[in-house]
């Protein structure tokens, strides 16, 4: 009884499934090889092994022929090629029997049974490779093995059969050798992979390109210089006679104190005020800490009676603690500057033109009081408008002082071996207890009452008692005339002369701004005003 195993591929020895018409494994046509191997006979399993179909010898028949060939039955005709009646494959010999196994020593044969013809007996030397193992997968890429003989390759072309054994020497091929040829399973694959490496390669080729040109891009862009900027507008020439910015010089200033150009808040007038005139200069500061200088000057020239020439400086300290202490201040100082102008021409002594001149001011400060505007708030207790006077007056020979509260003047000579003097007496109260011998001078400035003045220019004072005095110096010199914003820095008169410079004869502007910065750098805590007056040596000593 013919004995049948499981159903296999016919191509690879895959165990199939009923119904399966395409092998799992290799994808080969179940249909169409079971419609081929229609009609050929089941072979028994008489060996150990079981050939797959069309593959090696023909197995075994089932029978052996008689030595003498009687009752002998022909064997069927071998099948073909993975079909019916297919010749032997390449290095397989048509004998009776079974052929022995690819390297295993052949079996003596049997002697042929009369009437049936046999192959001729196989060469002594190998009979070839063996056939390729279905069940061996080939990798993608393994592209350098030959193909399986009668299998096409890559080409299209048909690898032809190994001529046998008895064909005689085998000519060389003519022309170049070919190329490694691609297993017919891969072939496909090869072209594939050739136009997708290709496809990559042209990407890489053109990413490569478009970054080279963004990179030269790049470095021209940075090499290349920057443009310009587009100039900023200039601001148009002011009119004549229009105030100019302190901060751009540029720009004119609007009617609210800023500049047109750069929009800064420009200072007010008498923030910083400098001022020459024949010989004499004035400057005064704000300072570092008042938000406005309540400080202000007045000089004036005239001629004397005799035609000689007289200076005069007049600088007045507004009081803070009191009501509107910059316009009491800048109303004493023009009104006694204006009242010593007339009476030194009328040849009036200065020391008595300087007494009247500051009772001119008195007047001048206390209208400033009674002004309807400044009419005091019923629920604000308002001080009068208060302030200090110093005064100086050069002409004749003669140098005259006059003043009212703290406010000083010094004596510099040109000669520094000469001794300076402090020429006025501070109305204040380290004043009076230094005059009534209650403390030493060191002492009572040293108290916090020191600053506190005892005699002003103003409606509330109680009196107003003029100081003046006049002197006749033995050489040229310059007089100081100073707020005590400047004389906190400089107190002693030696101290003042050593910050007055050399040049302040000729030079009087410059040696102004001098003893302001000097005060200015020594913290400014107050409003710093101060003016120079030359005294020109005499013709004739006194």
């Amino acid at each position: 009884m013919s004995v049948t195993g499981p159903s296999r591929c016919a191509s690879c020895n895959e165990p199939l499934d009923a119904g399966d018409n395409f092998c799992g494994r290799c994808g080969a046509d179940l249909v169409a090889s079971a419609a081929a191997s229609e009609g050929q006979p089941t072979i028994a399993l008489t060996g150990a092994s079981r050939r797959p179909q069309g593959y090696g010898p023909p197995p075994r028949p089932a029978y052996a022929p008689s030595a003498g060939g009687a009752g002998a039955v022909p064997p069927p005709a071998p099948p073909a090629y993975g079909g019916p009646g297919a010749a032997p494959s390449y290095g397989e010999a048509p004998v009776c029997g079974e052929a022995p196994a690819y390297g295993a020593a052949p079996a003596p044969a049997a002697p042929p049974a009369q009437g049936i013809p046999c192959a001729p007996p196989a060469p002594s030397g190998p009979v070839g490779p063996p056939p390729p193992d279905p069940q061996t997968r080939l990798p993608y890429a393994d592209v350098s093995a030959p193909p399986a003989p009668g299998h096409p390759s890559a080409a299209g072309d048909a690898i032809p059969a190994p001529p046998a054994a008895d064909a005689g020497p085998v000519e060389p091929p003519q022309g170049p050798p070919a190329g490694p040829t691609a297993d017919p399973r891969v072939a496909g694959y090869e072209a594939v992979a050739d136009a997708a490496a290709h496809a990559s390669e042209s990407t890489r080729t053109a990413e490569s390109a478009e970054a080279m040109e963004a990179s030269e891009a790049a470095i021209g862009a940075a090499e290349a210089p920057a443009p310009a900027a587009p100039p900023e507008p200039q601001p148009a020439t002011p009119a004549r006679g229009t105030r100019i910015c302190a901060a751009c010089r540029s720009g004119a200033v609007d009617t609210d104190g800023y500049c047109e150009h750069c929009g800064h808040a420009q200072p007010r007038e008498r923030d910083h005020m400098e001022h020459a005139l024949a010989g004499i200069a004035a400057v005064s500061d704000r300072g570092h800490r008042h938000h406005r200088n309540e400080d202000f000057f007045a000089l004036t020239t005239t001629p004397l009676p005799d035609g000689t020439p007289a200076v005069v400086a007049v600088v007045c300290d507004g009081v803070s603690s009191a009501t509107r202490p910059d316009e009491a201040s800048q109303a004493a100082s023009e009104a006694a500057g204006e009242a010593l102008r007339a009476s030194l021409q009328r040849g009036t002594h200065p020391q008595q033109a300087m007494y009247d001149a500051i009772m001119t001011a008195s007047s001048a400060v206390d209208a400033l009081a009674g002004d309807p505007a400044t009419v005091p708030d019923e629920y604000r207790q308002q001080n009068a408008p208060a302030c200090t006077l110093v005064g100086s007056v050069v002409g004749g020979g003669l140098l005259t002082v006059g003043w009212v509260g703290d406010s000083r003047a010094y004596w510099i000579p040109n000669d520094r071996t000469a001794p300076p003097a402090r020429l006025t007496e501070d109305d204040s109260w380290a004043a009076q207890m230094v005059a009534n011998n209650l403390m030493t001078e060191a002492e009572a400035l040293a108290d916090e009452r020191a600053h506190a003045i005892t005699g002003w220019l103003g409606a509330d004072a109680y009196e107003v008692e003029p100081h003046t005095a006049s002197f006749k110096p033995d050489g040229p010199g310059v007089v100081v005339v100073c707020t005590d914003g400047l004389w906190n820095y400089a107190e002693s008169a030696e101290q003042m002369a050593a910050v007055l410079p050399f040049d302040a004869p000729t030079r009087p502007l410059d040696a102004a701004r001098t003893l302001v910065t000097h005060a200015l750098d020594g913290g400014g805590h107050d409003n710093v005003t101060v003016a120079l007056v030359p005294f020109p040596a005499p013709s004739v000593r006194a």
